[in-house]
């Protein structure tokens, strides 16, 4: 049961999160930002239920990033880094191959921040971990 609750349930319950928030951010505040900048490349924003599958996989991997960094590092670190990781090497990424409409930052990196800091919140607190 220790096991449970200190390894699955932060785990679980952070991947909880992190896909409520993405699908709210992507689905409610963003779509918009990444329909029309696909149609201005030519392309079609791919928002099939596999893509969805894909995101759920991407909330759970993060999930666990997080969850094997807070093992070394304090609170606001692990945010960081785990923010870094997920979001702003992605960025990049996307950004690189001239997919990203830069215009949803402006609503994407706060809101991504506050995914994480909520996400390591999870993990730490049913780990028992202090937030210092």
């Amino acid at each position: 049961m220790k096991h449970l609750k200190s390894t699955i349930f932060p785990v679980l319950l952070s991947t909880i999160w992190i896909s409520i928030s993405e699908f709210a951010r992507n689905e409610f505040l963003v779509k918009s930002y990444w329909m029309n900048h696909f149609g201005s490349l030519g392309l079609v924003f791919p928002s099939e239920p596999v893509n969805g599958a894909i995101w759920g996989l991407w909330s759970f991997l993060f999930a666990i990033v997080i969850f094997i960094i807070s093992g070394k590092f304090t609170f606001i670190q692990t945010t960081i880094l785990s923010w870094i990781i997920g979001f702003v090497m992605m960025w990049i990424v996307i950004g690189n191959l001239g997919v990203l409409p830069f215009g949803m930052l402006y609503i994407a990196v706060p809101l991504s921040m506050i995914e994480v800091v909520v996400a390591t919140f999870i993990v730490f607190w049913l780990k028992g971990k202090s937030l210092k």
